[in-house]
């Protein structure tokens, strides 16, 4: 195992050192074939330069993928018990250095430390959960129509699949796809979000470390537009794996269908949660608190509608209002700090600008809307907590996907109203509703059309053993979780065994 992995370089102007990141392809720890490089930095303080990656192009990933396809010969053969205890070896692993890998993900990507921390447990909980389906392949067995006969089913790898991941849980949702894609018997390459390749980086050396051969895992950093057409359309790619936007996916699931790839798409969403007279307030404001502006809203699972019944709107949105006006802002490092920087610029002024739109909508504008850029804030990427109140259902910023710290406060009559506000929309991706009623609890869980649904808890929260994933322009069907992840990653083949030493023609001999 190559151990040339990284390289200390000076920052100019800076007294720390930052590391050159290379890409792993076959085992090997190698630079762009173009030797183009591009910088992360971090987004609370861009002047901390987190690393150099390697800027590459459609020979790196036709590399990548070659070696994919070598390993696969031999570790389709691995028995699935086995390969998962490589696995369950990298979790453990991940336990010793979880504390480094956050602090890694809060400098590249922005979120605080409690949620970075958070998102390495995530990818720990699902190597744990993932080690255990190595031995839990289960196919059916089933009498056949005709005697002397068996019949079954069983559970095959699809070969070589390519990852594409978003920056936003850049260690959490690789894991999603890395773990049960190799104990599955596959081969993979991925391609990290540009603006947070280090934390996949690091989850990709602790599996190496624990014991994953060459050639089954590869990674190559870069852009997504130069990256994304060699991997989607390379003929040895037999899956296609995307977490990102809804524009994105409608690309890559054309791309997929043209060679009969199979296609995963976690995509967009804009999550409501309802707020009923009968609901335990405080619960319900601390929900949408955390639903709104954890990760500063830059979650696909993002509590960015909350509809309320017209009996308590005007005490939850003062209160939720007050309450947000409260959240300290900073570096995320800060254990004091409630919520982070957008991740870069371009995230910034998407979210300024929806800000205006939603002005010229109409909406009033309760609280932030504002960049913060004074002091400790000079160098980030920082905006203030945003609340929209008596919003139109049909606005932009209550249909549209602004992927940052803006919640829209929407006015409902009852249940049933709100049930139609909150599925009057592209996505279908969280929900969730706070009441005592019981009754009106499931009513929710059955009508609200959308793929996860909470009850007396925010949108965000999802455990790695549920399926994950929407309806709709959320995705397409397939799900990232628990059994999902093993149904998406394998193919089924039926076996017929005839021990009647005849010939038998199934249903035509049936004898009748």
């Amino acid at each position: 195992m190559a151990t040339d992995t990284v390289t200390s370089a000076p920052i100019l102007g800076s007294a720390t050192r930052s590391k050159i990141l290379k890409n792993f392809i076959d085992g090997e720890w190698v630079e762009s074939v173009s030797g183009e490089t591009f910088e992360n930095q971090n987004p609370a303080d861009t002047r901390d330069l987190v690393g150099i990656f390697q800027k590459s192009g459609k020979q790196d990933i036709d590399a990548a993928i070659e070696a994919a396809k070598r390993a696969f010969a031999k570790w389709r053969l691995v028995p699935a018990p086995r390969r998962a205890e490589i696995v369950y070896r990298a979790a453990e692993m991940l336990i010793e250095r979880k504390e480094e890998y956050a602090r890694d993900m809060t400098r590249e990507m922005g979120k605080i430390l409690k949620e970075t921390r958070g998102d390495v447990q995530e990818a720990i909980d699902t190597a744990y959960y993932m080690a255990g389906e190595g031995r839990r392949m289960f196919g059916p067995t089933t009498p056949s129509e005709l005697p002397n006969k068996f019949a079954m089913a069983i559970r095959q790898p699809l070969g070589v699949c390519a990852m594409i991941t978003p920056w936003n849980f850049p260690m959490a949702i690789p894991s999603w796809k890395l773990l049960p894609a190799i104990v599955c018997g596959n081969t993979c390459v991925i391609k990290p979000a540009q603006d947070t390749p280090l934390s996949t980086f690091n989850l990709v050396r602790t599996l190496t470390d624990a014991g994953v051969p060459r050639g089954v895992l590869n990674i190559v950093s870069g852009f997504g537009s130069r990256l994304g057409a060699p991997l989607m359309e390379h003929p040895d790619v037999r899956a296609i794996s995307l977490t990102g936007s809804t524009d994105v996916g409608r690309i890559v699931g054309t791309t997929a269908a043209k060679s009969f790839k199979h296609c995963s798409l976690e995509l967009g969403g804009k999550n409501p949660m309802i707020v009923l007279d009968d609901a335990n307030l405080e619960l319900a404001l601390d929900g949408g608190l955390w639903g709104g502006f954890g990760t500063t809203g830059q979650r696909c699972t993002a509590t960015s509608r909350i509809i309320v019944q017209k009996g308590v709107y005007g005490e939850f949105a003062h209160r939720y209002v007050e309450r947000a006006k409260t959240l300290k802002i900073g570096n995320g490092l800060d254990e004091s700090v409630d919520m982070g920087p957008a991740i870069n610029e371009a995230q910034l002024k998407t979210d300024l600008n929806y800000v205006e739109i939603g002005r010229s909508e109409g909406a009033k504008l309760l609280c932030g809307g504002h960049r913060l850029e004074q002091g400790e804030f000079k160098y980030g990427w920082f905006m203030e907590p945003t609340v929209f109140g008596d919003v139109d259902p049909k606005m932009r910023i209550a249909q549209e996907e602004i992927f940052g710290p803006v919640v829209s406060i929407i006015p409902c009559d009852n249940l049933e109203h709100a049930i139609q506000i909150a599925n009057d929309i592209e996505y279908g991706l969280s929900s969730a509703l706070y009441t005592k009623d019981v009754n009106r609890a499931f009513k929710a869980m059955r009508d609200l059309h959308a793929g996860i649904t909470y009850i007396n808890a925010p949108t965000i929260g999802a455990e790695v053993h549920l399926p994950f994933g929407g309806v709709k322009a959320t995705g397409n069907g397939h799900r990232e979780g628990g059994i999902g992840a093993i149904d998406f990653y394998t193919e089924w083949k039926s076996v017929y065994v005839d021990y009647s030493d005849k010939l038998q023609k199934a249903q035509i001999d049936r004898g009748d």
